[in-house]
Formats: structure tokens, C-alpha cells, sequence
């Protein structure tokens, strides 16, 4: 069967996508949104990584469980793993959660915009972002750290690659500022990826790519469209207000998974609720919500951002308020106002009052209980 060419138009042009295979639909996978970013105005928005697109906890496991299983035997010894701030968090997390047993001293980290009294490791830029600075620090433990400089493979992981650009950036980082001189492999995961050969002829040292769907995308931009206008969103300091959530589900490293967020809350069979996570802060909220699911509720997942995207294509309502950790940036969320839900659970790693009252406005109108889940 040929591969036929998958296209959108958008105000600013038109995005061409040629899948190599049809295994998964593309259609399945994602949509296009466009991008309030004058660097790239073309986003591919997940319909299966619970970020901007509401999704069942089920769908997102399936998925780490598919990327899982393309893996190449992973050996023994230091295997380090990273997930991408902020989009990735979630799904490296989930990706290392289905292969950390496979491999002896696993070790995950994430890249985050949000600095911490710890050792920085590297920092490094993803040049095409709405936020572009990542910073990466060493875990506390000392044996955690040890773990991150001996190791030999690394797994980077993000949602979708389009030149690889970012991969290349991370990887400099980390061996030539962060001295791990021991690596001699990478395996690079993406949902999507549509940049080719350009990690295998760039990456100096042997690597292998996981994804779901690869193929080839072009983009035609529109001669006379106006330049979308950004919101300030590149922002990598500490906000007026203190994480008061612990660091070790990623920022500081995680073994294991602690699934200790919200363990007195329960839910009953066919309730409808929506498990929000708050930028970085993804995966214990995942975790609470796949527990959610299996006593009997209708669950789905999503989280807010700080990425900027235009209404329209993917994206069916959008809700803008203020940050919770006092950086005076906007967040968003998306495709959940123009919803219904018994309940709204939504999860943030700083005090409950840190939540814009704006945003618990909203949401009342989406759910008549909803409720601010942190570690206090």
C-alpha cells in the first residue's frame, strides 16, 4: 500500500506529513494546532499523551507499553533515561516505568525550566520552543549521582522530533558540561518522528530511534502571513512561590515510582472525573488517576502548560490564568472548558493557594466539585 501525504492548512501555511508506514494512523495519533510562535507555527498535538488533549489513563499506559516494546535489549549496568521538559515528563516517565525492571540500575531524570538547590548537571536549549532554556540536575543521593556519571546508554525521550535538533543539543550538554564521558550508546524515543536519517548522521555515537509513526513532514509557509505574536513564557527562575512537592518522581531522579499522591481519595464506578497535572508536576497526578480508573471511574487525563497555542484544529477551547509557582507567566489548558465532569481533581507541587482563583472559576463551570490535590 502506498503512503499518502497527510496536510493541513493553517493562517500562516501548510504542514505536509508523508508517514513511512500506516501501522498507527495518524489520525489516531494527532492533530495540527498552530503555534502562538514566530519560530515554528505548526504544532503536532497528541492524542495520546495526555497534555493537551484530555485522555484515559488506560490509553497513555498502552502507549508507553507500544514504545516498550520496540526497545533493543537494553544490557546491564547504568542505563540513564530523560525526559523533556515540559511536554515529555509524563511520557519518559511512563517509558522508563515499563523498562526499568528489564535493566539493572535504571535511573530517571528530567530536563525542567524550574531551578533547584541542587547540583546543575547541564543545561541546553531546544532553539524551536516557546520556552527554550532546560536545565538538568544531579539527583541528591550520592549513589544516584554516581549512577548518572557512570552511565553507559542513555534513552532520551520527548514527543515528537522534527530535525533532532534538540537530541543533539542535550546530548553535547551532557558529555561534554556534565562529563559523562562513559556513554557509548543513545536510544532516542518520540511518539512521532519526522526528522529522517538527521540523529544517525549527526549523533556521534551509535543510536537507535523508537517511535510510533516516522515520516517525512514539509512546511510551506504562507509569503504574507503575520508572524504570530508570543506570549512570555521563557522563563527559567524561581517563582515567588516554594515547591513544597517532593523532587523524586523526576527533577532529582526516580528508581521507583512513589504513586503516593491523593491516596485517601477514592472514587465510585462510572463517576466522571479529570485528573489535571500542573506543568512539570505530571506523573504522580498519572499515577493517581490510573488508581482512579481501576476502582470503576470514567477518568481522563491532562495537564496544564505553558505552551501558547491558537484556538482552532486541535484545539476546541482554551482557558489562560496565571502560573502557580508566582512567575507572572500565563498558563493554559486546553479542550477542557467546553467539557463536563462530576469532578476535577487538579494537582500541583506548591501550596493550594498558589492556584489562580481565575482557573477554580473556570473549572467550577466544567465540574460542580473541584478539588486542589498537593503534598501539604
Amino acid at each position: 500500500m502506498m503512503n499518502t501525504t497527510w496536510s493541513r492548512t493553517l493562517s500562516c501555511g501548510t504542514l505536509s506529513i508523508t508517514p513511512h508506514s500506516e501501522r498507527y494512523p495518524l489520525s489516531d495519533l494527532f492533530e495540527i494546532a498552530e503555534r502562538r510562535n514566530p519560530k515554528r507555527a505548526f504544532l503536532f498535538v497528541s492524542k495520546v499523551l495526555g497534555r493537551h488533549i484530555p485522555v484515559e489513563p488506560a490509553v497513555m499506559r498502552a502507549t508507553y507499553r507500544q514504545l516498550a516494546s520496540q526497545f533493543p535489549p537494553l544490557p546491564d549496568g547504568p542505563v540513564l533515561f530523560i525526559g523533556m521538559a515540559e511536554t515529555a515528563v509524563g511520557l519518559g516517565a511512563g517509558v522508563f516505568d515499563e523498562l526499568r525492571q528489564r535493566t539493572d540500575n535504571a535511573l530517571y531524570l528530567t530536563s525542567t525550566r524550574h531551578p533547584q538547590p541542587a547540583e546543575l548537571l547541564c543545561e541546553f536549549k531546544e532553539n524551536h520552543s516557546h520556552a527554550t532554556d532546560h536545565l538538568i540536575y544531579l539527583p541528591d543521593d550520592a549513589a544516584l549521582r554516581q549512577r548518572v556519571r557512570a552511565a553507559r546508554t542513555l534513552v532520551l525521550i520527548d514527543d515528537e522530533a522534527t530535525t533532532g535538533n534538540t537530541f543533539i543539543n542535550l546530548l553535547e550538554a551532557l558529555r561534554h558540561d556534565g562529563g559523562l564521558s562513559e556513554l557509548t550508546r543513545v536510544i532516542a524515543v518520540t511518539l512521532t518522528d519526522w526528522s529522517g536519517n538527521a540523529l544517525h548522521q549527526r549523533c556521534p555515537l551509535p543510536v537507535s530511534t523508537v517511535a510510533l509513526v516516522t515520516g517525512r513532514w514539509q512546511w510551506q509557509p504562507r509569503p504574507d502571513a503575520a508572524l504570530p505574536a508570543m506570549p512570555e513564557v521563557n522563563v527559567s527562575s524561581s517563582g515567588s512561590v516554594a515547591i513544597t512537592g517532593k523532587q523524586s518522581w523526576g527533577r532529582l531522579g526516580m528508581t521507583v515510582p512513589a504513586a503516593d499522591l491523593g491516596t485517601d481519595i477514592s472514587s465510585r464506578p462510572g463517576e466522571k472525573i479529570l485528573v489535571l497535572g500542573s506543568g512539570e508536576f505530571v506523573w504522580e497526578p498519572f499515577m493517581l488517576a490510573e488508581r482512579l480508573a481501576a476502582q470503576g471511574a470514567e477518568v481522563k487525563y491532562s495537564a496544564t502548560t505553558r505552551s501558547p497555542i491558537a484556538c482552532g484544529f486541535a484545539v476546541e477551547s482554551a482557558l489562560t490564568f496565571s502560573d502557580n509557582y508566582g512567575l507572572g507567566i500565563a498558563n493554559f489548558i486546553y479542550n477542557v472548558v467546553h467539557q463536563q465532569f462530576d469532578r476535577i481533581l487538579l494537582c500541583c507541587e506548591t501550596p493550594a493557594a498558589s492556584i489562580d482563583p481565575q482557573l477554580i472559576a473556570a473549572l467550577d463551570g466544567v465540574a460542580p466539585r473541584v478539588e486542589v490535590i498537593c503534598y501539604e
